[in-house]
């Protein structure tokens, strides 16, 4: 399976890669659909709060279900209900119907993330899997950056229900994928469904994965929050068009591509716990500089959040490593609760961004500063204590 690497690494990175592309390409519709239906800005950006928590929730489930069952037959399932959802979506007629059909969307989509990095623990281990995420990180990289970019053409030449036909394409793509994958699972756990509750019990006992997540997950924190208030702060904000936006967009998520090719990289010379301390210093710095300058133009606040993305990119794969470092089994449950973490935290920072802020720069600059900083000072006690794999 190995020797099939440059087929695996692009599945993997599709199928992890459906949360970007489920999100972002919906992004630069979202203040002409809080006009077109007449509601506000707080109760459209429901349509990616109520993905992430419902995404985020069923990462539960599928998990331990892939360990029992094996990683082929959960991910077939999931995709099947997203590719429907997402044919449904394109012909939603209200925001609260449209914000139920992508909650459906979100069962399906959870199959994707948990599955597709716990086939990375049953495949790769060691150095060798932080090379592969690495990689997935890099390709799916592109996802956030061509997403809304697609969804910026969609808009200019057609309406935001053709959005959720390339999706449904796009399920349907990451089926035939799966279709013609082996089973990679060599052993299915032999504990009973009814008993996932004792599986997440053995992980919440395990202080040093469950320290590792909380740690890892608020350094995303800021990502998501800029998901959610990008479109407002420069459409509304800096009195962009959707298109100009989505080049904005890109331009940020092109920082996450940057950093995790430069994690890539780097980690050949450079050991990964010294990355991991330049990408939480580099989100504390990001955050301090869009405090200062943030407001006086688009790439001023542009430059500061490439900073943060590149942060970001720069440390999650050695990060997610880490984390899957501290379990020995239930590869799929750890999965599952570290991405539950990565998506519950997230739809929080929506939430909060999605409030009728006067302003919303400072904002996104207060959140940066202060996730770097707890972030930070928690991963140098980390260290400091001889959390396994910092050694």
């Amino acid at each position: 399976m190995k020797r099939s690497l440059k087929g695996t690494v692009p599945l993997l990175a599709l199928l992890t890669a459906f949360p970007p592309l489920s999100t972002d390409m919906i992004l630069p519709a979202i203040p002409s659909l809080a006009e077109t239906w007449g509601v506000s800005l707080s109760v459209i950006n429901l349509i990616l709060v109520c993905f992430f928590v419902t995404y985020g929730f069923f990462l539960l489930f599928y998990g331990p279900i892939s360990d029992r069952l094996g990683r082929r037959r959960p991910l077939l399932f999931g995709l099947a209900v997203y590719i429907v959802a997402s044919l449904l979506c394109a012909f939603a007629s209200s925001a609260s119907v449209l914000i139920g059909l992508r909650i459906l969307q979100a069962a399906g989509a959870a199959a994707s993330s948990s599955i597709s990095m716990a086939i990375t623990k049953d495949i790769f281990s060691g150095q060798e899997r932080e090379r592969i995420l690495a990689y997935i990180a890099v390709i799916m990289a592109l996802a956030p950056m061509l997403a809304p970019v697609i969804g910026g053409w969609v808009l200019a030449d057609f309406s935001w229900h053709w959005i959720f036909f390339v999706q449904a394409l796009m399920g349907l793509i990451g089926m035939i994928g799966v279709l013609r994958f082996p089973e990679t699972l060599p052993e299915v756990s032999d504990t009973p469904l009814s008993q996932i509750a004792h599986t997440y019990s053995r992980l919440l006992l395990n202080p040093s994965y469950i320290v590792m997540v909380l740690v890892m997950s608020a350094s995303l924190f800021p990502l998501y929050s800029y998901i959610a208030g990008s479109s407002d702060i420069y459409i509304n904000g800096f009195g962009m068009t959707e298109q100009k936006y989505s080049y904005f967009f890109a331009f940020n998520a092109m920082a996450l591509m940057v950093g995790s090719f430069s994690c890539l990289r780097l980690t050949k010379n450079i050991s990964s716990k010294h990355l991991m301390t330049a990408g939480f210093a580099g989100i504390f710095l990001g955050g301090v500089i869009l405090l200062l300058t943030g407001q006086h133009g688009p790439w001023s606040f542009a430059l500061p959040m490439f900073l943060i993305t590149f942060s970001l990119g720069l440390s999650r794969p050695p990060s997610n490593n880490l984390v899957l470092e501290q379990v020995d089994r239930d590869a799929g449950s750890a999965s599952s609760l570290l991405i539950f973490s990565y998506f519950t935290l997230g739809a929080v920072g929506m939430w909060f961004i999605s409030l009728e802020w006067a302003d919303k720069i400072p904002v996104l600059g207060a959140i940066a500063f202060s996730c770097g900083a707890v972030v930070l000072a928690a991963w140098f006690i980390l260290q400091k204590r001889g959390i396994r794999g910092t050694a």
